[in-house]
């Protein structure tokens, strides 16, 4: 019980984390685009700031919850699970040293004025954006192939994630 437990909290904490990431990079960033430069250096700032704690949070319960779940099994779940935490890790690491240095900068340029390069430096904030997107998205996809494989009551009342992930190891 304790194993379905955390799988669900990873599954959750994941696919939130995903959908917060799709939603930024196919709704803010064309918005983002779509708007005066000032308008959007005010808001990108502000929802910054906004995000800096409900993300950091998204990430370490995703990441943890997938960990967690990777120690608590073994073969393809373990794969699996761990994959999707290393990948959760991967996310925090891109925004960490990519997105959030230039969050910096564009806070500083919403009550300054943006360098000639900015264009430059947005480009590259969306690209690191997409990644950690990409990165979180394929976090949430191993999690949820590990949810659909076939579940330990099919194969009997004493069976468990870390039996179950034994019996079908050849397939992954």
């Amino acid at each position: 019980m304790r194993i379905r437990l955390v799988q669900g909290l990873a599954l959750l904490s994941t696919g939130a984390l995903a959908g917060a990431f799709g939603y930024g990079a196919a709704n803010l960033v064309p918005t983002f685009n779509a708007v005066p430069l000032d308008m959007r250096l005010s808001f990108h700032a502000q929802l910054m700031q906004m995000n800096g704690i409900t993300m950091q949070g998204a990430m370490g319960v995703s990441a943890l919850s997938a960990l967690a779940l990777a120690a608590m099994t073994r073969g393809a779940a373990r794969r699996l699970a761990g994959g999707a935490g290393l990948l959760v890790m991967a996310s925090f690491l891109i925004t960490r040293l990519g997105n959030v240095p230039i969050n910096g900068r564009i806070k500083q340029w919403a009550v300054t004025s943006a360098p000639a390069d900015h264009a430059e430096m947005l480009t590259r904030w969306e690209a690191f954006n997409y990644a950690r997107t990409g990165t979180a998205f394929a976090a949430f996809a191993l999690l949820i192939l590990l949810s659909l494989r076939r579940s330990p009551s099919a194969q009997g009342p004493n069976a468990t994630l870390e039996t179950a992930s034994t019996t079908s190891d050849s397939l992954f």
